[in-house]
């Protein structure tokens, strides 16, 4: 019996296996045209489908970046460093100034103070400036195609082609990361098709070139998101000596006054506030030998966008200091 289950347990792997490398086993041209069968299927025109993907060819280099792993571990204060620097701060309080009308009216519209609009904005891409210059349609279609996360990647893709169907945008004009992210606020097609919003009423949601509907687009996912417009994200706050880092993380929520309880407080000592009932998680990013924080529930919102303590506390201190 031992040997049985073994066996079956080395046929089950070699089956996962087998289904996994399913995809990049059949030649492109041949993959590619079940992928047009399927986009038929699927209501999209021939038109699109032909301007999308006729002559298309896997990109080598989306592959090796997908590939790639982490060159060891940055700390937080070196991600910050990188993330939030001097000019990024001050090019996002010029931009807000220049901006304020159209961030003002998608702040109003959807709960989200406008800091934080332009807070993901400067990380993101910063400001617009870097989004990428893959064609996403081949990007999706060499990560489809290479089966590592087939059918992630292949969801995406028609995701993309009913973008291209509906004339947001033109198969060429559709520019983004390796991995497909989209536009000034990095959006995959998915996350698109349940976020993005037409912010200038033209009947278009152009997350590449309209501003109106990047500010737009991205407070709605905040929004949709859970945003609360009475809390901020979080703040800078100082430790007692001997906090044990046990409670710590996200998933150890007290109320304020616990908090301020156990000798808590604004960085120099000022008394930590108090809103009645309201609940926080304390962030350690480097430990306790580096920078704390109080989460609130905004925080948890923000990493629902990147799920990532190191984002989520910078798109923070980068909206604070914009909003300075």
């Amino acid at each position: 019996m031992p040997n049985s289950k073994l066996f079956l347990l080395v046929l089950v792997l070699l089956m996962a296996v087998a289904g996994t490398a399913s995809a990049s086993s059949q030649p492109f041209t041949q993959w590619l045209q079940g992928v047009k069968e399927e986009a038929a299927r699927k209501g999209i025109s021939q038109t699109t489908i032909n301007a999308a993907l006729s002559g298309i060819q896997p990109i080598p280099r989306v592959i090796e970046l997908d590939r790639k792993q982490p060159e060891g571990k940055f700390t937080f204060a070196q991600y910050q460093d990188r993330v939030i620097t001097q000019a990024r701060i001050e090019q996002g309080r010029r931009l807000y100034r220049q901006h304020r009308t159209e961030l003002e009216k998608a702040a109003q519209k959807y709960g989200v103070p406008a800091q934080y609009i332009v807070a993901l904005w400067g990380i993101e891409t910063s400001y617009g400036n870097n989004t990428g210059g893959f064609g996403v349609i081949p990007a999706l279609a060499t990560l489809a195609h290479d089966g590592r996360r087939a059918q992630f990647f292949r969801d995406e893709l028609m995701n993309a082609l009913k973008i291209i169907d509906a004339g947001h945008i033109s198969a060429a004009a559709m520019k983004g990361s390796w991995a497909g992210a989209m536009g000034q606020n990095q959006f995959m097609p998915s996350s698109f098709h349940a976020y993005a919003v037409d912010g200038n009423g033209d009947g278009r949601r152009d997350i590449w070139t309209t501003l109106p509907d990047v500010f737009a687009s991205t407070a709605n996912y905040l929004h949709k998101s859970g945003w609360n417009e009475e809390q901020r994200w979080g703040r800078r706050i100082s430790l007692p000596k001997g906090f044990p880092e046990s409670l710590s993380g996200k998933k150890n929520k007290k109320t304020l006054q616990e908090w301020k309880n156990m000798g808590i407080t604004l960085p120099g000592g000022t008394p930590l506030p108090v809103v009645p009932g309201m609940k926080a998680a304390i962030i350690v990013p480097d430990g306790l030998s580096g920078p704390s924080f109080l989460a609130y529930d905004n925080f948890d919102v923000i990493m629902k966008w990147n799920n990532s303590t190191y984002f989520a506390t910078s798109v923070g201190l980068l909206a604070d200091a914009i909003a300075n």
